[in-house]
């Protein structure tokens, strides 16, 4: 998505109002997502900020994006870019949060990367979801805030993307096998009752990294309240994570037993949506998933 020069223009004065800074000099396209284009700038003091664009009926998913990255921040438990300003105009939306040079990480970085996050999940709320609604990916995600985590799963996750995939074509066992493992949700939480966490909500590898220092860095959340698993099973989704990041998580706060099969039920989450976003081998991958899934219950 090309920038105009009227676009920076009007990015620079929404910098200005809330930073002083002057005007940008300079922009730079970065490579890497696939939803929206990014951009590295420069300001006439030479401070660097990061930014996103996309159209302008996006605005609504920067401005939630820029919520949850102030609730990681408040959190101070993990690095997190600071959120700067958002609007729209020019016909395109615009995020511009803090830009930190990133670096590499040694395996004390991993380790610490385990830590911090368990220092983040200690953050609890006292009810799953989220004040808001935001996306994962560019998919819809509703939070409409529950006691009940169970219900809170099956009706705004698996439920609402299920319904997605149908509307998308994806008919059939999908829907069958996804109905019955929808009615034993509770078979997963017999003896295990999670607690609201602050949840990054899409913490893939692409989404982690480790600034100049060797400083853990997370960015690009969906983020709500809700089971600690759900975060790191998706560590465990595409890789990217080391063993010592899993060691130092569980050092500080050790995962329940059970998280082995529902690991399966969070992932779940993400590869319907992925069924959904990109179409591809994924909705087979989900029924194969639902398929394991509904093998444990009895």
């Amino acid at each position: 998505m090309a920038a105009s020069a009227e676009l920076w223009s009007l990015i620079s004065e929404s910098l200005h109002i809330i930073t002083g800074c002057g005007a940008i000099t300079e922009s730079y396209a970065l490579s890497g997502g696939s939803i929206n284009s990014a951009y590295r700038i420069n300001t006439e003091e030479g401070v660097p900020y990061f930014v996103k664009l996309n159209t302008v009926s996006s605005l609504p998913m920067f401005e939630a994006e820029s919520d949850g990255l102030d609730e990681l921040v408040a959190a101070n438990a993990i690095r997190v870019p600071l959120a700067v300003t958002t609007g729209s105009g020019a016909g395109q939306s615009w995020l511009v949060s803090e830009y930190i040079q990133l670096g590499r990480g040694e395996s004390t970085s991993s380790r610490l990367l385990g830590l911090q996050l368990a220092a983040m999940h200690r953050t609890t709320d006292s009810s799953f979801g989220w004040y808001r609604d935001n996306t994962i990916g560019s998919t819809a995600q509703h939070n409409s805030q529950s006691e009940n985590w169970i219900d809170f799963y099956r009706d705004h996750r698996l439920k609402f993307q299920l319904a997605l995939a149908a509307r998308n074509g994806f008919t059939g066992a999908l829907q069958n096998k996804g109905e019955r493992l929808l009615a034993s949700l509770d078979s997963f939480f017999t003896d295990y009752s999670p607690q609201p966490s602050l949840l990054h909500g899409d913490l893939w590898g692409g989404n982690a990294a480790f600034d100049a220092q060797g400083q853990p860095v997370i960015f690009d959340p969906a983020v709500y309240y809700g089971d600690r698993e759900a975060d790191l099973a998706m560590t465990e989704l595409f890789g990217g994570f080391s063993p010592e990041f899993y060691a130092a998580y569980n050092d500080v706060w050790q995962l329940d037993a059970g998280y082995q099969v529902r690991k399966t039920l969070y992932n779940l989450y993400h590869i319907l949506n992925h069924a959904n976003l990109f179409g591809g081998g994924y909705a087979a991958q989900a029924e194969s998933m639902i398929d394991s899934l509904l093998s444990e219950i009895h």
